[in-house]
Order: structure tokens, then sequence, then C-alpha cells
């Protein structure tokens, strides 16, 4: 069976996709290779129109804790798909699944498998999607020293992110998978938006696993850091609705002074929103019980592996 997750076509690690090998491949010892004719869909947003163009000589799917999102459609689902659960009640809905489907994103079971060591280095924390990485690290790093904050790269190894996130009193998370794995990790954390590539029907799926409100804080769009995702009316509404999101912030409105720079204004967004914003963290007993409830589907999967079901 061979173990698939999003691979980007620049090459680039994404820390949400690359737990998906790290993690995977200690909880299944043994269980994957490169055969594939039957496939292991785990962490990511990969429930999509797209996925079966993915998996061409695929013969049967298992589905653990995947996410609907992106592209403009949805799979087609046969008897060749067994869906052992999705990541929140969102994803439950639009593929037609009874709630008791939707369990949490498989990312929270990495609370399984690493221990924090050591003591927090920074209050704050800031780590932004892969994307706003990729063309803006520089800035970010640049503009978290400026203000003393920690800076976490989605890029990274995975077990650097890891201690990062654990070393950390409070994330700012534009990763969404950042924001998982330090809930996971008993880190709070308060959800970014740099621009209207966040995806917020993702965001809203997850936090619906784990009964919080999903209450992001706008930073300025960074037009002349980030290229433009797409062209056309949807892109152009999506842009609007982030500078109208970032507008309704009012503690923000008199950052934007002729004579600021663009830095010391995002530095100062970024400072205020760690003073003022209330970070979020699941409860206990919750995460608990939905860590409980993914490994007794991981033990399902681990027997229909055992009994051939895969062969």
């Amino acid at each position: 069976m061979k173990l698939f997750y999003y691979s980007r076509p620049d090459g680039m690690s994404n820390f949400g996709d690359s737990l998906n090998p790290w993690l995977w491949n200690q909880l299944l010892p043994d269980v994957f290779d490169e055969d594939e004719t039957t496939v292991f869909v785990g962490i990511g947003t990969l429930l999509n129109n797209l996925l079966l163009k993915r998996l061409s000589n695929v013969r049967k799917i298992a589905i653990f804790s995947s996410g609907i999102g992106y592209e403009k459609g949805l799979p087609n689902i046969d008897n060749s798909w067994t869906i052992y659960c999705v990541r929140g009640l969102l994803s439950a809905q639009k593929l037609g699944l009874p709630a008791k489907f939707a369990v949490a994103d498989g990312a929270i079971l990495v609370r399984r498998l690493f221990k924090p060591t050591g003591g927090k280095t920074n209050r704050f924390a800031f780590m932004p999607h892969v994307h706003h990485a990729n063309y803006g690290s520089e800035f970010w790093k640049l503009t978290c020293e400026q203000i003393g904050f920690g800076y976490i790269d989605p890029r990274w190894p995975i077990e650097q992110v890891l201690s990062a996130i654990s070393q950390t009193e409070v994330l700012l998370a534009e990763a969404m998978h950042g924001a998982i794995v330090a809930d996971a990790l008993r880190v709070p954390w308060i959800s970014i938006v740099t621009s209207s590539r966040i995806l917020r029907f993702k965001w809203l799926d997850w936090c619906s696993s784990i009964n919080a409100e999903y209450k992001p804080s706008y930073i300025a769009p960074l037009s002349h850091l980030y290229p433009p995702t797409a062209r056309g009316i949807r892109s152009s509404l999506k842009a609007t609705r982030h500078w109208v999101n970032w507008l309704k912030q009012d503690k923000f409105r008199s950052l934007n002074k002729i004579g600021s720079s663009q830095q010391t204004m995002i530095a100062t967004q970024l400072v205020n929103i760690a003073k003022t914003a209330h970070p979020t963290l699941s409860n206990e007993y919750h995460l608990n019980q939905l860590t409980l409830e993914l490994e007794e589907r991981l033990d399902k999967f681990r027997d229909n592996v055992m009994a051939g079901k895969y062969h």
C-alpha cells in the first residue's frame, strides 16, 4: 500500500504534508510500500475532484482524517473507498456522510509520538502559510526579530518545527497544521490571515472537530510581497473581502500612516494581535477523546490490512 499525500510541484517541504511520512510510518510500521494500486490518504486537504486523477492506478483507497477543500468539486466515491474518518463536520456533510465519520485531523496524533523537552524560549511565535513563507520568509523573519517574536518556517524539518512550537507560549499561526499541532501539544494559538489565499472552509472544518470558534485576526494585505494567486472575479472578491475584514479591526485603522514602513506597520499589528486576541486551546478531555477515537479507527484500519482487505 502506498502512502499518499500532497507533494508541491516545486519540491518544497511543507509541515502539514510532511507530517504524513513522519507520523504514519511510526504508527503503521511495515504497512507502506510503493504499490500504487492500494492507497492510504491521510493528513491534508485532499478530498476534491483531482484526487482520483492523482491516483490513476488505484483500485482501493483508505481515507483517514483527510479534509474537503481546494479545487472545484468533490471526489467520486464508490465501493473501492473505505472511509475511516474525515477532518471535521463540514467535510462529512459535503460528502454526505453521517456525523460519526467526523473525528479530527490525524495530526493531533503527534502528541503520542513527540514529547517536548526543555522550557519555553518564546512568549510568542509566528508561523506563516507555506506559500507566504516561500515568498516572504525574510520579511517575516526580520519582522519577528524586530518585535522579539520567534519565527517558525513551515518548510523546516518536522522535528525542528515540533520543537519550535513546543517551546512557544502562544503561537500566531497562519499555517493550519501549525495550529493543529500546537493544540495537540497544549500550546495556545491565534489564527492569522495575511492574504485571501487562506482557505476559511478548512479552518472551520477543523475547528468544528475541537468545538472551537474560528475567529482569525487579519493582517493588512501584503500585495507587494505575495504574487497574485489567480485572476478573475472570484479571486478579486476574495481579496476585497480580506481588505474589508482587516478594516473591521478598528484598532489597526490608524496604523497605516504616511511615512510608516510596511514592515513597521505589520510588526505593530502582530504585537497588537498578541496583546488583544484571545488564544484558543481545546478542552483537554475532549482532545483526549478525539485522540482515542482516532487510535481506535487506526486499529480498525490495521486489522483490515492484516486481514488482507487491501491485497
